[in-house]
């Protein structure tokens, strides 16, 4: 054997070794040690001013290890803890009295131990009469003139969709195609994919915008498989089917896009962003399989947030979902209080970020101002032990809206959804738009 072959051959019994190690060592789908944290109020909801108080248990195999040492701290969620303690867990739990908060908001409590060399942690945040919290963002006067304006210059830019089929992503029903669009007079384009059912016939449509970050992903058939003709998109200008290596070039290139250009609202780095979702309905109401009437925008963290500001800016959305949107509320931190991903204004991240022209560039951009602009039908769902997009924030945005609205609020989640909220999600909008079963030609 040559010296190319013998390497091949080494390769491939070397990854046969590690696929049989990793197959007998899956991963663990519990902890071996857990902190349980009960609060008093089943449902996690205080009235502001009302005492609060959370049961600490610490487990192993399902039982309380006694005299288990824990370190623990709580205050104002987000915010530098008013307390720091320790404690030792006689009976291996204990209780904890987080006081209360005067003002609507969340109090967040941090609770750590060690166990044989090992440490564990866990959190809670409990709400205090959150539907009262108000966004402390401001409208600026000219916001809708702004949008508006910015809107009429990429109306006739012609979208000139480029598709590619992709038969390997393709199932027995549904065809899923690589897709760009012009958004600009620049010719910057925004790409994704498309995927339709095969069965002939007339379809709603639904736009997906995506979460943070520069990365690729996969398609995904499930909304086709519901009966959408699905636009799931990037929003950088890039193909989501580049080699992951080269992505990960690209993103430290980047670096944080959401910092590029705060200072000018006319260049920030969202604004194509933002016109690249219209430019995205506008494309979905071109396709030969539209049935005509049913557009819904549903997506979690930035695309959540993206899903509030298409249905704002595009009046041809029905409804919209959105799980957890980020941006939202940003300056809350300017009021000694949570704001909203990417957290910008996090006194421990602010750096120059709050400078006049920046915070008047974010009024613009917040999602809290467009939550203020929604007049359609809105699934809105998230859970408290989120620090990535924190509750006070999403409050802040979901409070500000007056159009008919559901909430799903799962407490325990953080920055995640259980799968039933997402199939709950699906029945709302097929509620919504009063389907059953594709309209046929």
């Amino acid at each position: 054997m040559n010296r190319r072959t013998v390497k091949f051959l080494i390769n491939t019994v070397l990854v046969l070794i590690s696929h049989t190690v990793f197959a007998q060592n899956s991963p663990a789908p519990l902890k071996l040690v857990d902190i349980l944290l009960t609060p008093d109020h089943a449902d996690w909801n205080y009235k502001a001013g009302e005492e609060a108080q959370v049961k600490v248990t610490v487990l192993k195999y399902g039982v309380p290890i006694k005299n288990a040492e824990i370190e623990y701290s709580f205050g104002q969620e987000m915010m530098e803890p008013e307390v720091r303690r320790s404690l030792k867990l006689k009976e291996g739990y204990a209780t904890i009295h987080l006081g209360t908060s005067k003002q609507p908001g969340f109090r967040q409590l941090k609770v750590k131990t060690k166990h044989q060399g090992n440490s564990y942690e866990n959190q809670i945040k409990l709400a205090f009469s959150p539907e009262k919290i108000k966004a402390a963002t401001v409208l600026p006067a000219d916001f809708s003139q702004f949008w508006k304006q910015n809107i009429e210059a990429i109306r006739d830019i012609e979208l000139s969709p480029v598709l590619e089929h992709l038969p390997g992503h393709s199932t027995s029903t549904v065809n899923v195609y690589l897709v760009s669009i012009q958004v600009n007079e620049k010719g910057q384009r925004l790409y994704g994919y498309l995927c339709k059912p095969k069965k002939p016939g007339k379809y709603p449509v639904l736009f997906s915008p995506p979460g943070a970050g520069v990365k690729p992903f996969a398609p995904s058939t499930s909304f086709a498989d519901q009966g959408f003709i699905s636009f799931t998109t990037e929003i950088h200008g890039l193909s989501p089917m580049i080699d992951a290596s080269v992505y990960k070039n690209i993103s430290s290139a980047f670096g944080d896009y959401w910092l590029n250009n705060l200072h000018n609202r006319d260049t920030y780095y969202y604004k194509k962003v933002y016109l690249g979702c219209v430019k995205a309905i506008d494309y979905l109401c071109t396709l030969p399989e539209f049935d005509g009437e049913n557009i819904v925008v549903s997506g979690g963290s930035q695309g959540g947030a993206l899903a509030i500001v298409t249905a704002a800016l595009h009046p041809k959305v029905k409804c919209l979902v959105s799980f957890y949107p980020a941006l939202s509320d940003i300056s809350g931190y300017l009021h000694n209080r949570a704001g909203g991903w990417p957290h910008m204004l996090n006194p421990s991240h602010a750096k120059f970020n709050n400078r006049p022209e920046n915070l008047n560039t974010i009024s613009y951009y917040d999602v809290v101002n467009f939550a203020r602009q929604i007049t359609i039908p809105g699934f809105y769902s998230w859970g408290y032990n989120d620090n990535t997009c924190p509750p006070t924030s999403i409050y802040a945005a979901v409070n500000s809206v007056t159009a008919p609205k559901t909430l799903r609020i799962t407490p325990i989640s953080g920055h995640w959804r259980f799968e039933e909220t997402n199939r709950e999600s699906i029945a709302w909008i097929k509620k919504q738009l009063n389907l059953v079963e594709p309209r046929s030609k």
